[in-house]
């Protein structure tokens, strides 16, 4: 993996995108910005992207990949960086069932801290993608929470990545 070619992705839960039915508009337009997204890097040269697998922008960004990995020519990997074995243990079946999907489907998977939950592995895991990333891209509100702790750790991070910021409610981000 070459960070000046890899991407990662935070954003938010399904509960600051609309819910948990993905055809609501938020969640719509926010699906369509990624894939614009995605697609304009791919052709810029990254091409190794990165999602941490949570519910919600992570794992519609990982969707957005392979489906772009097997719908068009680009030579595009995925990587999922779990916080943890486990993580999606208590998440309902048809979470879990999709999660899996995902997950069989990445060309590598990096546990980044031991099995069992705690809530300083998210940014532990958010840290990991962060420092093995040129570009970073968020779906973020500006509320305060793990996106906005993400976005702040690559603010600050030494190899000063690229940060791509969409808006949820699709107005300008600030």
């Amino acid at each position: 993996m070459i960070r000046s070619k890899t991407v990662c992705f935070t954003g938010h839960r399904p509960n600051k995108l609309g819910g948990y039915d993905e055809s609501n508009p938020t969640m719509v337009r926010v699906k369509s910005d990624f894939e614009r997204g995605i697609r304009n890097v791919i052709e810029q040269g990254y091409d190794t992207f990165i999602s941490g697998m949570a519910l919600g922008v992570d794992m519609v960004a990982a969707e957005i990949v392979l489906k772009l990995r097997a719908t068009t020519s680009a030579r595009i990997r995925l990587v999922a960086a779990v916080p943890f074995e486990g993580q999606e243990g208590k998440w309902p079946q048809a979470s879990r069932i999709r999660w899996s999907d995902i997950i069989a489907r990445c060309d590598d998977v990096q546990y980044v801290c031991d099995p069992g939950y705690a809530a300083w592995k998210m940014q532990r895991r958010n840290a990991w993608m962060v420092d093995n990333s040129g570009l970073v891209i968020a779906v973020w509100d500006g509320t305060k929470g793990g996106t906005g702790n993400c976005i702040e750790y690559a603010e600050k991070a030494a190899h000063s990545p690229i940060i791509i910021r969409i808006n949820p409610d699709g107005r300008e981000a600030a």
